[in-house]
């Protein structure tokens, strides 16, 4: 099923690892998109159905219909964790009681430029974050501490920060690249550092965005470092370049360094459209795993070895639960119209497929686009 060879087997990580899924919040922040209860429910069991362990449902103090959204997936018995999310202020937190949710991302912004930004000194912000980890100890709430630009934080804040957010209460911590502008070799170093000052009995998550395209590479040098949790949203939807994609960090991480997780890759491509569809935008057609063209061929060089997946594809169509295909136009080859001919169940022969082809290419290049089926029909008089 997988046919990358041997040459990443001295970079093997093994293990597992848990993925949290912010789809709900962090990816509804994509630009344009707003979902309903309903929709988000609908998603929540998705996600349940995918394996994801962990779903935030939302910040319910942002609207009503946030509110509604996180107590309808608290309510809705699903076998994955339902969290919240809150920020380091009261009434946040009270909300998260009145609504009886029992795990919840605290969130902070710790860097010197977001602190100066708000007006906020480090010493002000670090009570804020004290008070809020002992208040949800106190109410009962299993709380990860959530730093907001931790990757560009003064790295002595940083550790005092995460240190007192754990002697305050927090269970979990997660290292936040909130502008994806850490390299990959540089989380390694943060998240070890944190890993190490936290202690060995509180998670660390990696918590990523994408915007120099490197939000999975980063979340497996985070695993490497000792990440525990991977966190994530669907088609890596969320605001500026988006997060990191857990259905593309999930098969890296098991394909390629042999972590495994809970997701069911059988069922992303189901999920990732569903996704697509209710929040209204498109994706890439060659995006990894979910991509609409990762199976379909219409080089005539690979048609040539599409009997043999393995000589063409790292990982096979089934692994994914998606169809492959051979597709016609301008690149297509003598043996991309034999197959198309065969799957179509045409009479073609051979004396005739140079002539086909040499059709098939003109009125590809004709249109800039794919020949279909009825014009290859067409073209054969059928």
């Amino acid at each position: 099923m997988i046919w990358t060879g041997g040459l990443n087997d001295a970079y093997r990580i093994g293990g597992r690892v848990g993925l949290y899924d912010t789809t709900l919040r962090d990816g509804e922040q994509t630009v344009g998109v707003v979902l309903d209860p309903e929709q988000k429910l609908e998603i929540a069991r998705l996600l349940d159905d995918l394996g994801i362990d962990r779903i935030e449902a939302g910040f319910p103090r942002v609207s009503q219909d946030d509110w509604d959204a996180v107590k309808l997936i608290s309510e809705a018995g699903l076998r994955a964790q339902v969290w919240g999310f809150s920020r380091a202020v009261g009434a946040d937190l009270e909300a998260l009681v009145e609504l009886g949710v029992r795990a919840s991302v605290i969130e902070s912004p710790i860097s010197d430029l977001k602190l100066n930004a708000i007006g906020v000194s480090r010493e002000k912000m670090l009570d804020r974050i004290t008070s809020a980890m002992r208040f949800a100890a106190e109410h009962g709430i299993h709380a990860a501490f959530f730093g907001v630009d931790s990757t560009r934080a003064e790295p002595d804040f940083y550790e005092q920060v995460y240190k007192s957010a754990v002697e305050a209460g927090a269970k979990e911590v997660v290292v936040v690249d909130t502008l994806g502008i850490a390299s990959p070799e540089a989380v390694a170093e943060l998240v070890a550092k944190t890993v190490e000052w936290v202690g060995p009995g509180v998670p660390v998550h990696f918590h990523g965005h994408n915007d120099f395209g490197l939000a999975t590479a980063a979340a497996v040098a985070a695993v490497r470092a000792g990440a525990q949790w991977v966190q994530g949203t669907i088609n890596g939807m969320g605001e500026r370049a988006g997060n990191a994609n857990l259905g593309e960090a999930a098969m890296t991480l098991s394909a390629l360094y042999g972590v495994e997780s809970n997701l069911r890759l059988d069922r992303i491509r189901e999920a990732a459209k569903r996704v697509q569809e209710l929040s209204g935008y498109s994706l890439e057609p060659w995006k990894p795993v979910t991509g609409e063209t990762l199976f379909r061929r219409e080089s005539g060089a690979v048609a040539s070895q599409f009997h043999d997946p393995p000589s063409i594809e790292p990982y096979s169509s089934e692994l994914v639960a998606a169809e492959r295909g051979i597709v016609l136009g301008k690149k297509s080859g003598l043996d991309s119209i034999r197959i198309k001919a065969e799957e179509l169940g045409l009479d073609l022969p051979e004396d005739r497929r140079a002539d086909v082809l040499a059709q098939v290419k003109a009125l590809g290049a004709r249109k800039r686009g794919l020949v279909t089926d009825d014009e290859f029909r067409d073209i054969l008089n059928v």
